[in-house]
């Protein structure tokens, strides 16, 4: 189980992305425009920077909806491979079972 602190912060870092996603999308449209002028450009991009740094969509982590482990973690099904190892040999994840031959 991963510490409640870590998987807080997590949970803060996609509201904070959640909230400033339009207007974060706008001002790097804004700076990557090559038909504006340079000063523009130049702007869009330092009120970029002056948004909150945990805004930004690359900093959530993905983690295991079950235990919070951040490591091992398949997206379709949003959890870590031990515990999906473990709720596949309960038989809890429907059209999953154990190989055996």
């Amino acid at each position: 189980m991963a510490k409640t602190s870590s998987i807080e912060k997590n949970n803060r870092r996609r509201k904070l992305s959640a909230q400033y996603a339009s207007r974060r999308a706008k001002l790097k449209a804004a700076a990557k425009d090559t038909s504006k002028a340079l000063t523009e450009r130049m702007q869009a991009s330092m009120k970029l920077a002056e948004l909150p740094r945990n805004s930004a969509k690359t900093r959530v982590r993905n983690r295991c909806e079950v235990t919070g482990r951040a490591r091992g973690y398949y997206r379709k099904l949003r959890m870590c491979r031990n515990q999906l190892r473990d709720l596949a040999s309960q038989g809890l994840i429907p059209g999953m079972i154990k190989a055996s031959w």
